[in-house]
């Protein structure tokens, strides 16, 4: 019979197996739903998922808190909901919604570590924290020229000469966006094979340069918290020709809806991304769906293989052993589920994420856990796991006692996701029987036990009135609990 640890004998194991203050690596990718094999997924391609997986604890019900990049991203930065964050779409920048405000990677500089960011970890390089964050942050990477600018560059030095001259390069700047407008474009978005190897790809590089900071100890004697923003899936979906060869689009399974599925469903819970990708709400576009998904998951395995050499460089390096690992998500990603495309939805594939953790000598081989678990408790769990004191701004729960058994209960039921529809805001809630969603609109309520892809709402059906009234309670708890950390903004002397 397996002796459950108290937290202080867990803390005391941890801290002896993996050093006092072990390293840190999170890694955090854009816009990767659940079409991963570690997430249950069979259709896609992710040994490292998989090896990562074998070795440490996979969580099947992880959800972030808003599924949009920036308040996602400030939400679980900082260890606080979006409504405390104030960051509720891309544009705000916590440093002046809630000033001072102390984020993860600055928690751990401060407490002596050497810390990295390359790539999406903020929201893009003018909310990134700079130097109170990073002890190095090297300037975003971009992909190399694409072999179609190539051709087309070489076209134009034969008829007007080198692009370099003065005269031609505004000609060639036209040239050119002519060129690259479709592949970089988010209206449709931009998708196919790139004609450039790994290496040449920003994700690429970004993971070569945290390989870089491993081989060459940049660390020094400091432990390390390393951030990988990896920015695929995120379109455009561009990718190595080779990621595209190993999803034939006639081969891509998925499920089809039925054309009234959005009768019974508020349609504030939809989004209208699915018009820039060119669809219509309750038509199927099977081509153009299957078209779009081989695109996304080519991006997936491709980022899968990039992350695989950083976490072989820590087995290469003696590193692996002594640092924790964090792989995950900022938001889901639709692909045609209810008929929608891209993000800013609280179903199921839009809030969920992927989450794996490796805490050496602690996670068991090969573990999962069905705990309802929040983007938001990564800051806690990661300054748990490290032995220092916990900042009392934190809203999100450790998870380091699960992380040690998976059969202990988490301290929370219920996941809890917003998202902006104008100047109002949309709720969700969930726990491992039924998901609750309420908007200006109405209300959304399904049996996830019957109904797992919440295609049948049954918020109108008096049979689920007290279980209606039920979660209307546990939603309005949240949200407070959700604002009590709310501070004013930064008022300008302008």
């Amino acid at each position: 019979m397996r002796i459950t640890l108290t937290l202080t004998c867990f803390l005391l194991m941890a801290t002896s197996a993996i050093a006092a203050r072990p390293n840190i690596l999170f890694i955090v990718c854009d816009d990767l739903n659940t079409h991963v094999s570690t997430s249950g997924y069979p259709d896609i391609q992710t040994p490292t998922f998989e090896a990562l997986a074998k070795d440490g604890m996979t969580f099947s019900r992880a959800f972030c808190q808003y599924p949009v990049c920036g308040p996602s991203r400030a939400s679980f930065l900082s260890g606080l909901y979006p409504e405390s964050t104030g960051v509720l779409d891309n544009k705000s920048d916590i440093r002046q919604t809630r000033p001072n405000t102390v984020s993860m990677p600055q928690y751990f500089k401060d407490n002596g570590y050497w810390t990295a960011s390359i790539g999406k970890v903020f929201h893009n390089e003018k909310a990134d924290h700079g130097d109170v964050a990073w002890s190095d942050a090297p300037p975003w990477f971009e992909n190399d020229e694409l072999p179609v600018v190539t051709e087309a560059r070489n076209k134009f030095e034969q008829e007007y000469g080198s692009v370099e001259k003065a005269a031609n390069r505004p000609k060639w700047r036209a040239a050119m966006k002519a060129v690259l407008d479709p592949l970089n474009a988010q209206t449709p978005p931009g998708h196919g094979p790139s004609g450039l190897r790994d290496e040449q790809h920003s994700d690429g590089k970004n993971a070569r340069q945290v390989i870089n900071w491993l081989k060459r100890k940049s660390h020094g004697d400091k432990p390390f918290f390393i951030a990988l923003g990896i920015h695929k899936p995120h379109v455009p979906f561009l990718a190595p020709d080779k990621y595209f060869d190993l999803y034939p689009r006639e081969q891509i399974q998925f499920h089809r809806d039925r054309a009234d599925l959005w009768n019974s469903i508020p349609r504030d819970a939809s989004a209208n991304r699915f018009k820039e990708f060119d669809f219509e709400l309750g038509v199927e576009n099977e081509p153009r769906r299957r078209e779009f998904m081989q695109a996304y998951h080519a991006c997936v395995s491709f980022i899968d293989a990039q992350i695989g050499l950083v976490l072989q460089t820590l087995k290469d390096e003696s590193l692996y052993d002594n640092t924790i690992i964090v792989l995950t998500s900022d938001h889901g990603y639709h692909l045609g589920d209810h008929f929608l495309w891209g993000k800013v939805t609280l179903f199921d594939i839009g809030a969920k994420v992927p989450l794996i953790v490796r805490v050496p000598g602690v996670t068991s081989a090969g573990s999962h856990s069905d705990a309802m678990v929040e983007l938001v408790d990564v800051f806690p769990t990661l300054t748990q796991l490290a032995g220092l004191e916990m900042p009392q701004h934190l809203q999100g729960t450790s998870i380091a006692p699960i992380l040690q058994d998976p059969s202990r209960k988490h301290a929370k039921d219920y996941a809890y996701s917003v998202v902006s529809r104008g100047p109002n805001l949309g709720f969700a809630v969930r726990n491992q029987n039924w998901r609750y969603g309420k908007w200006p609109s109405g209300e959304e309520l399904y049996d996830l036990n019957k109904d797992p892809h919440e295609r049948n709402n049954v918020a109108n059906d008096s049979r689920f009135a007290e279980r209606l009234k039920e979660l209307r309670a546990v939603l309005a708890e949240k949200q407070n609990m959700a604002r009590s950390q709310r501070e004013s903004p930064t008022v300008s002397d302008d």
